[in-house]
């Protein structure tokens, strides 16, 4: 596949955009100046990236508690986010949702969730909604490889097979299920290997190569666009920090963990634009300058920005 240099330097600053808002979350939490958890997506951004490059805005995709690189990846803002990780009024959810939950409908983006794979049912519901509506709309569902074996993952592709959905499921396997390693919670080495089961596609790639997963997820939305049906994209990758922050992660190799942070897609991608002649090591430093410029600019909104008020309490509160 021919990807162009517009797509590529578009890609490559979306996964900078992700590690740098990921990086000043840390600093900020680790600082006290977010209330609740965060689950960080520092080391998969090729995934997200990859992925919602290969879609457009009227498609959707249902992410996951480690979602914040989802939400950048599809056109989410990121001031908006940092104000909703505050708490602040101003947030995507008013301040009400936090890291978690996360949502833009305008954009499709069908929101994060606590629940792990509670996406897989919702995903399977919009792509319903999209071949009802006659669109050619697809919708994509991020999961990782410990929701794999949830049985809303088996009943979301039984589902979604059953019908010919228009839905891409997207496995982000970073071999762990919080401290579990996937060695010690399923027989499989591929978890694309399930799609047969449904008789849909499966295909394992690298996730930490932004290149491969876009050609993989622009085949599988093409394919779920033109009515042909659901599969999956399985992308190995690594978290390179705990599950959520203040894990301290010993339960991982340190071994293990130097050689993927010696596999970290971004300086990977880098490389490539040099190898390619798409960029100059200076218009990759420009390209760094202008998204830590963008994130400092977030920090100081969501710094800025009010705290709810006490009238908010029951507002977009369904009661029945």
């Amino acid at each position: 596949m021919e990807i162009s240099r517009e797509t590529l330097l578009g890609m490559y600053r979306k996964m900078l955009t992700i590690r740098r808002f990921e990086e000043r979350a840390a600093e900020l939490y680790a600082a006290g100046r977010m209330p609740g958890f965060v689950h960080l997506y520092v080391g998969e951004e090729a995934v997200a990236t990859g992925v919602c490059a290969s879609l457009t805005d009227r498609d959707f995709i249902t992410s996951t508690h480690r979602g914040h690189g989802h939400v950048i990846a599809k056109g989410g803002k990121t001031e908006l986010m940092m104000a909703e990780l505050y708490g602040k009024a101003t947030g995507y959810c008013k301040g009400k949702g936090g890291s978690m939950h996360i949502a833009d409908v305008d954009l499709g983006i069908l929101g994060a969730n606590g629940i792990v794979g509670a996406g897989q049912p919702i995903s399977v519901g919009a792509a319903f909604a999209c071949k009802y509506r006659k669109t050619d709309a697809v919708a994509v569902c991020f999961f990782g490889d410990g929701a794999s074996n949830r049985g809303t993952f088996h009943e979301a592709m039984n589902m979604a097979s059953s019908f010919k959905l228009p839905v891409v499921f997207v496995c982000e396997n970073n071999m762990y299920g919080i401290s579990n390693y996937q060695k010690h919670h399923m027989n499989i080495s591929d978890i694309a290997d399930r799609a047969g089961a449904y008789g849909v596609p499966g295909v394992s790639v690298d996730g930490n190569d932004v290149i491969a997963v876009y050609e993989a997820a622009s085949e599988a939305v093409a394919r779920a666009r033109r009515g042909d049906g659901p599969s999956i994209v399985e992308c190995k990758t690594w978290r390179q920090r705990g599950h959520f922050e203040g894990d301290p992660a010993k339960y991982k190799d340190p071994e293990e963990q130097k050689a993927w942070l010696a596999k970290d897609p971004i300086p990977r991608i880098e490389a490539k634009l040099i190898e390619l002649g798409m960029a100059t090591q200076a218009d990759l430093d420009r390209m760094r300058a202008k998204v830590n410029e963008e994130i400092e600019a977030a920090v100081k909104f969501a710094e800025d920005s009010p705290e709810p008020g006490d009238d908010e309490l029951l507002t977009d509160v369904w009661a029945g």
